[in-house]
């Protein structure tokens, strides 16, 4: 039987609470990783956002955590050069990675980037969820397929999460949103609920918080 892919609906109040605690305690940068040598011991649960370059990553990420400047945000496209490693709490960590696409770089910087986001995406024991970040006006790039298809062919589950959603109208959020669900629906590893987000006005943040921590 084909599984249905829906847009994820809000949690109930219980579930919501759940998220929020997790991200109302200590989140704080613990380093920037340029070699998979550099990783930290892969002794905690940890989730993952990624995608492509000036996505807004750094935004949601600060949304999530209640934090301005927690990730650095950028309108230059290649700002995220290392994978940052974030602590939550005792137990977690929150990891964001190089954004992967067209980046202000000279081409060997962003070559050396992307083979260490692949290498850490495709082999990291602890990670449980890659957040496959896309960006509603745009919908899904032939970039973020390749990045789905390598997830599926690691075994690595992803949840796709829009972001920027505020900026369409919802006849217009409607169209894409089916369009992503017809290109991730024949990849293995993506989760079958979609998250839609706007990190400027607040729209999701709540349930996807609530997913995280249904997950660690």
């Amino acid at each position: 039987m084909e599984m249905q892919f829906t847009v994820v609906e809000e949690p109930d109040a219980q579930t919501a609470e759940k998220g929020r605690l997790l991200f109302a305690g200590e989140t704080d940068f613990l380093k920037g990783v340029v070699a998979m040598s550099g990783l930290p011991d892969a002794d905690r649960i940890e989730v993952c956002f990624a995608g492509r370059s000036n996505v807004g990553k750094s935004s949601l990420i600060n949304a999530l955590t209640g934090r301005k400047a927690l990730a650095r945000t950028s309108n230059t496209p290649g700002r995220t050069q290392e994978i940052n490693f974030f602590t939550m709490g005792d137990e977690h960590y929150l990891v964001d990675v190089p954004g992967y696409g067209f980046a202000n770089a000279p081409l060997p910087i962003v070559e050396k980037w992307q083979r260490l986001l692949k290498s850490y995406l495709s082999g990291r024991p602890s990670l449980r969820r890659v957040f496959l970040l896309i960006d509603a006006r745009h919908g899904p790039k032939k970039v973020d397929t390749e990045i789905m298809e390598m997830l599926s062919k690691s075994a690595v589950t992803f949840q796709v999460v829009m972001t920027k959603c505020d900026k369409l109208k919802s006849t217009d959020l409607g169209k894409v949103t089916e369009r992503t669900i017809e290109a991730i629906r024949k990849f293995p590893a993506a989760y079958p609920e979609i998250v839609q987000t706007s990190s400027a006005k607040g729209h999701g943040i709540a349930t996807l918080r609530a997913i995280v921590a249904g997950i660690v």
